[in-house]
């Protein structure tokens, strides 16, 4: 499975042009390397999103095949670090 539509179907970014986006502005890692949208994930490797305000870091557990309802989105990832950040206001 691609990495933008994973960010998708876990709900970690709401729209696959979004996700899309992140990848290509660097935003996103798989296992601590910068990558692009259509990047295969694999189960066990860390995906790390450094957003404006927070850094999240997950752990796929498993890849979701087909729609994912909201309640189920969790299941196919373990957080491993997520840290507010302080955004400085001008």
């Amino acid at each position: 499975m691609r990495i933008d539509l994973f960010l998708k179907k876990c709900r970690l970014i709401k729209h696959r042009s979004e996700a899309k986006q992140a990848c290509e502005n660097g935003i996103v890692r798989i296992d601590g390397q910068p990558v692009k949208p259509g990047k295969p994930v694999k189960i066990g490797q860390r995906i790390a999103i450094d957003f404006t305000d927070r850094y999240l870091e997950i752990e796929v557990l498993d890849l979701p095949r087909g729609n994912v309802p909201k309640t189920l989105a969790s299941q196919f990832y373990r957080r491993v670090k997520d840290e507010k950040k302080e955004v400085l206001d001008f």
